[in-house]
């Protein structure tokens, strides 16, 4: 007899939608969205811009299209980006910049770090016939890559403030931002701000089924709208996906503290089996990520162990395993899929 419900702890992206989503994507107003005549979209966009405390919105099928948009409309052909060295759109967005929008990508190490400053500053390129203009800076936050960490807006704020200094922009990968406000007790405004654009997933934590929305000034998203046409991502009648966002930002925001108290949980009992090796310091959001190395076990044997007893999750490199809590992760869920793993990892050591 066959595993009958998986505890799938690979993402958030995993989500489904919500019997409220569902009923307001059969209901939903649709008009053709890229004559700007959906009702559903323009609201959903207004909607996050007011959240944003931006002036516009536009709506994409994806955050990594989002990014690319933003990206796009910051810059011109030849330009150089700075970003994280460990960032999502250096490392999980196949070189787009480079194939969609002829720009550079500058990796810096640690620019979260309250210490990045300098780092920051070194890596902007003085005006040379030899150099690549620099033109854009791009945040994430939370981050994924370091765990699901919070960026304090204390640190967001320097980074702009320099970025503005010397002429530049500042885009926010905020596919988890409101895991970041919740975390902080703050609304996502008062994160975003840090930022002259910023873009967050409706499909990850939030658990619609598709989307992302880019939020900027209105001439940049009267830009980033002509790029999306570009990629190929006007969507016509998108209310019905829309809609599902719209419930989204009304009724999943506050319950990601669930989310982060399951994965707290997890990392609390992980850090509890022996072999397994966590810094509990950087589970502040829903993202948990181990060292399996003294288990003994390797990642494939440590995934294909817990997914042969009920548990998914994903290898991230090297010994390290990702853990994600979302909602449709109970604490009952946790419990039993740290019982898998003890038992898997217990096996492997007799």
């Amino acid at each position: 007899m066959g595993i009958e419900r998986f505890i799938d702890l690979r993402s958030d992206t995993v989500t489904v939608p919500t019997p409220q989503m569902r009923e307001a994507m059969a209901t939903a107003a649709v008009g053709d969205d890229v004559y700007g005549e959906d009702p559903t979209v323009n609201e959903l966009e207004a909607r996050s811009a007011e959240l944003m405390g931006k002036e516009a919105g536009l709506f994409l099928p994806s955050g990594t299209m989002a990014n690319q948009v933003a990206i796009l409309a910051h810059t011109d052909r030849g330009d150089e980006v700075i970003v994280d060295s460990e960032s999502h759109i250096f490392y999980y967005e196949l070189a787009a910049p480079a194939v969609a929008g002829g720009v550079q990508l500058h990796p810096v190490p640690a620019l979260h770090s309250p210490t990045a400053l300098d780092r920051l500053t070194a890596a902007i390129r003085p005006q040379s016939l030899l150099f690549p203009r620099t033109k854009l800076i791009c945040l994430e936050n939370t981050h994924n890559r370091l765990g699901g960490t919070v960026t304090p807006p204390t640190v967001m704020e320097a980074i702009y403030t320099t970025a503005h200094d010397h002429g530049l922009v500042v885009h926010l990968d905020g596919a988890r931002i409101f895991n970041a406000a919740v975390y902080l007790g703050l609304p996502a405004r008062e994160i975003a701000r840090w930022s002259d654009s910023v873009m967050f997933c409706l499909s990850k934590g939030l658990a619609a089924p598709v989307g992302s929305v880019l939020t900027g000034s209105r001439s940049f998203i009267d830009r980033a709208r002509k790029y999306r046409k570009l990629l190929g991502g006007g969507m016509r009648q998108a209310g019905i996906l829309a809609a599902a966002g719209l419930v989204a930002l009304e009724t999943m925001i506050d319950r990601l503290s669930e989310d982060h108290a399951n994965a707290k949980h997890l990392a609390e009992g992980l850090a509890k089996i022996a072999g397994i090796k966590l810094d509990l310091n950087t589970v502040q959001t829903n993202i948990v990520i181990c060292d399996i190395e003294k288990t003994g076990l390797n990642p494939d044997e440590f995934i294909s162990g817990l997914k042969a007893n009920g548990v998914l999750a994903n290898s991230f490199g090297g010994n390290l395993i990702r853990f994600i809590a979302h909602k449709d992760v109970k604490r009952a869920d946790i419990e039993q899929a740290l019982e898998v793993i003890r038992s898997v990892v217990a096996r492997k050591t007799r």
